[in-house]
């Protein structure tokens, strides 16, 4: 089997792509920076550095919105840029699979597809597949078996919960919220309740350094720079994880409800075999600590964690392309539609 093939995740905010030939998972933000209106400035890291910091006539975004996309033209030319920088020249006639979000249109779908079939790249094959079932594959289960499965994938812009059975989607929901929700909720608690103006990074450093699903009995601090809405200078103050703790506990709420929401469909012999199995999460959000006790008290189900959640669906996709016993997870739209 050739190993010219690439699994993607077009995340919100990290781009994810397995190479089969090297076995690594390249990760690179998914951000550009666009100058004169139209010409690719910079692409991944580089321009997440300028986030918040350049200039008028750079304009920095993130393509991807909400799980789609949304900037197809500059989402292709940074894919382009990305794959010559990490793979060089090995990727003409290579085979492509995506993942692509659950409970999104047809034409949304198409998007993914084209973004590499109509790519410069002129591809062997592109196929698709959803998003949770390349995630369950990712942590090692056997999604083809007559076995419910529950998976809880946390992004940046959008929150996953489905339940798998036989290779398919029983239930899904794709909630437009996650970890930049998360990050809004603590700017605007620091704004409301110390006059303290900061930024989408500061917020997400805040997050991952003192954030916590539980109230946590010993108080750790964190030192951030912000502007007081006050004296409008800048300033240094000391945040403490009770406070990060107040700001994103109801947002953590709105995800239990969901949960529990999803769990309520769920038909009786597949709750049977959640409660054996128990409830997995993935993606970059889900690393917030205590995360997992948080869903486990709510639902009273074991809850499974695992080790770079962020990479599950990617890796999970190049065994779907690899294993022949998981290859019709995958599909291409070029039979969907033009059949």
């Amino acid at each position: 089997m050739s190993t010219n093939v690439y699994g993607i995740d077009l995340g919100t905010c990290n781009l994810k792509i397995f190479c089969k030939s090297t076995g690594k998972v390249i990760n690179e933000k998914n951000t550009i920076a666009i100058v004169n209106k139209n010409q690719l400035y910079a692409f991944g890291n580089d321009a997440y550095a300028m986030y918040e910091k350049a200039p008028d006539s750079i304009q920095v975004s993130f393509p991807v919105v909400n799980g789609v996309i949304a900037d197809y033209n500059n989402m292709q030319n940074m894919i382009g840029e990305v794959l010559e920088k990490h793979v060089k020249n090995h990727i003409k006639n290579a085979e492509f699979i995506v993942a692509v979000p659950t409970d999104i249109t047809e034409v949304e779908k198409k998007a993914f597809f084209d973004l590499f079939y109509k790519s410069r790249f002129k591809p062997k094959n592109v196929l698709l597949c959803e998003k949770p079932i390349a995630d369950a594959v990712g942590l090692q289960l056997d999604v083809n078996s007559p076995t419910g499965f529950m998976i809880v994938n946390i992004g940046a812009d959008t929150t996953e919960i489905s339940v798998i059975s036989l290779g398919g989607l029983v239930l899904s929901d794709l909630l437009h919220f996650g970890g930049k929700r998360i990050d809004e909720s603590i700017i605007s608690h620091l704004k409301r309740n110390f006059s303290l103006v900061i930024g989408q990074k500061t917020a997400m450093y805040l997050k991952e350094t003192l954030g916590c699903a539980l109230p946590e009995k010993e108080e750790t601090f964190a030192s951030i720079v912000g502007r007081d809405v006050v004296s409008g200078l800048p300033i240094e103050m000391d945040i403490s994880s009770t406070v990060i703790y107040e700001a994103i506990k109801d947002n953590l709420a709105s995800i239990c409800n969901s949960i529990k929401m999803i769990l309520e469909k769920t038909p009786p012999e597949l709750a049977r075999d959640i409660i054996h199995s128990g409830i997995y999460i993935t993606g970059g959000s889900s690393k917030i600590r205590r995360m997992d006790e948080l869903f486990a008290n709510i639902t009273n189900i074991r809850v499974n964690t695992c080790e770079l959640p962020e990479e599950s669906a990617v890796r999970g996709l190049n065994k779907i392309v690899s294993d022949e016993k998981f290859r019709k997870l995958a599909f291409s739209m070029k039979t969907r539609i033009y059949k």
